[in-house]
C-alpha cells in the first residue's frame, strides 16, 4: 500500500466524517457515514487502506465514548433509575437473540441487532463487531434496522407518553431506556419533555456504560481461545479508563466536549470505512425476518422500560 493512497484514505474518511458531524439531523453521523461507505462502494473506484483505518478509528471512538459518562451522573440517577436500565438492557437482549433464534437468521445478525437494541444502537455495534468477527453486510443490516426502528421511536415515544398521561421525567427516563440512539433519545426528548432532556440522555449513556459487561457476555458465548475463557477488547477496557477519567474530574469542559466530537468523528469514519465493503445485493438478504426481528426487539424494549417506569417512578 503506498504512502499516497493511505493519505487519500485518510483524507476521504476524515471528510466524511467531518460532514456526517455537521448534518445535525436526528439521525446518528454514524449512519450517515455508513451510508456514504455504501455509496462509495458502488462507484468505479474507492481508494485502498480504508479498511485498516476504519477497524482502528472505530476502537479509538469506542475509547472515547468513555468521556461522555461519569460515575456521578450514573449515581444522580438513583438506584430505581439504574433498575430500569438494567432490566431493560438484559430483558431485550435476551429477548432479541431468543427470537432470533427461532426466526433462523445469522447468529452474528442476532447478536448485534441484540447488542444494537439493547446497549446504544450503532455504537455499541461497532462495539461489539471484534467480538464477534461479523461480515461488513451484518454489521451494515444491524445499523440499519437501529437507524429505521430508532427513528419509528422518535414519534412513538412522545405520542405515546402524551396518550397516557405521562410526566416530563417519566418520559424522559422512558425515552433514554428504550430508543437505540443518542440522537434519536434528544429528538424525542426534546419533543416530549424539553425540560427533562438532561434527564433522558444520562438513562441513555448509563445503558452505554453497559457496553463492556455486555461484551463479557458476548464473548462468553463465542469463546473461542485456548483456555476458553471469554476476552474483553482493549478498547472496551480502554473505554472503562475514559468513564474513570472523567468520573476523576482531570478534564475540563473544554477537553471533554472535544473529546466527544472526536469521538463520534472516529466511530463515523469507521462507519464510512466499512460502508465501502458493502454491496446493496448482500444488505437485503433476509430482510423480512430481519425487521420482525428488529420491530419484535423495539416492542421488548419500550414495553418493558415503560412497565417499570409506570410502577417505580
Amino acid at each position: 500500500m503506498s504512502v499516497s493512497v493511505t493519505r487519500s484514505a485518510v483524507l476521504l474518511s476524515a471528510i466524511v466524517a467531518a460532514g456526517a458531524l455537521a448534518t445535525g439531523w436526528p439521525v446518528s453521523p454514524l449512519v450517515v457515514a455508513l451510508v456514504a461507505g455504501i455509496v462509495v462502494a458502488h462507484l468505479p473506484h474507492r481508494p485502498e487502506g480504508v479498511d485498516g483505518l476504519g477497524r482502528d478509528a472505530l476502537r479509538l471512538g469506542v475509547v472515547l465514548l468513555g468521556l461522555r459518562l461519569s460515575l456521578g451522573q450514573l449515581a444522580d440517577l438513583g438506584q430505581t433509575g439504574l433498575l430500569i436500565v438494567a432490566v431493560t438492557v438484559a430483558v431485550t437482549y435476551s429477548a432479541t437473540r431468543s427470537i432470533g433464534r427461532r426466526l433462523g437468521l445469522d447468529d452474528d445478525l442476532v447478536t448485534l441487532i441484540a447488542v444494537g437494541f439493547s446497549i446504544c444502537g450503532a455504537a455499541a455495534i461497532a462495539g461489539v463487531q471484534d467480538v464477534v468477527r461479523a461480515r461488513s453486510a451484518v454489521v451494515a443490516q444491524a445499523v440499519a434496522m437501529v437507524t429505521i426502528f430508532g427513528s419509528v421511536m422518535i414519534v412513538a415515544v412522545p405520542v405515546t407518553a402524551s396518550v397516557i398521561g405521562l410526566d416530563a421525567r417519566e418520559t424522559a427516563v422512558w425515552a433514554g431506556a428504550s430508543i437505540h440512539e443518542v440522537a434519536q433519545v434528544v429528538a424525542a426528548s426534546a419533543a416530549a419533555a424539553p425540560a427533562a432532556v438532561g434527564v433522558a440522555v444520562t438513562v441513555k449513556l448509563a445503558r452505554v456504560v453497559l457496553l463492556a459487561p455486555m461484551s463479557l457476555v458476548v464473548g462468553a458465548g463465542r469463546s473461542d481461545a485456548g483456555d476458553g475463557r471469554p476476552r474483553v477488547p482493549w478498547f472496551v477496557l480502554g473505554f472503562l479508563g475514559a468513564v474513570a477519567v472523567r468520573s476523576a474530574g482531570l478534564l475540563d469542559g473544554a477537553v471533554l466536549s472535544g473529546g466527544d466530537r472526536l469521538a463520534t468523528g472516529l466511530l463515523a469514519a469507521g462507519m464510512f470505512a466499512l460502508g465501502t465493503t458493502v454491496h446493496l445485493r448482500t444488505l437485503t438478504r433476509g430482510t423480512g425476518r430481519l425487521l420482525v426481528l428488529a420491530a419484535a426487539s423495539t416492542v421488548v424494549a419500550a414495553g418493558v422500560s415503560l412497565s417499570l417506569v409506570s410502577v417505580l417512578l
